[in-house]
């Protein structure tokens, strides 16, 4: 396949792909790239509105839907998926925020992210490159829609 011919979204995954070909790298981003995605949401969750008539998660939820927005762009299918993620994230961060309070899910969101980026880190050390969004920032938003792909892919669905 003429990967100029390809569709935007098959050029990133293959770039991407380029990147990640270790399967114990692979089986790391599986983990940790929904981990780190829930996680900045997590802490977005926690910045304070500007406006008292707006609650805790207002800026998540404006986050939540430019990406989706994104992803909806490159591909309907994963762009549905992307909004079933995205609101499973958001009912996990007001469940919590219910139960241990704003200040126990900023701890928690920052302890996931560190967790995840530095599993992120040993996997890219095991494959032996460097992480896509180091050349291209784009990728941070990548890493996401290329995990589901894979679920995609494991069902039979197309993307």
């Amino acid at each position: 396949m003429d990967i100029s011919a390809a569709r935007p979204i098959d050029r990133w995954f293959a770039s991407y792909s380029g990147d990640h070909r270790n399967p114990a790298n692979q089986a790391i981003h599986v983990v940790a790239v929904p981990a780190i995605l829930w996680s900045v949401i997590a802490l977005l969750w926690c910045l304070p509105p500007l406006l008292t008539w707006f609650q805790s998660g207002i800026w998540a939820a404006l986050a939540m839907f430019a990406t989706w927005a994104y992803y909806n762009r490159l591909s309907r299918p994963l762009g549905i998926g992307m909004l079933i993620v995205f609101f499973v994230c958001g009912c996990l961060c007001r469940l919590l925020e219910e139960r241990i309070g704003l200040r126990g899910l900023l701890a928690t969101g920052i302890g996931v992210f560190v967790v995840a980026w530095v599993a992120q880190f040993i996997g890219h050390r095991i494959e032996g490159r460097r992480p896509s969004f180091l050349t291209d920032l784009t990728y941070l938003l990548i890493g996401p829609i290329w995990v589901l792909a894979k679920l995609y892919r494991q069902f039979g669905w197309k993307y």
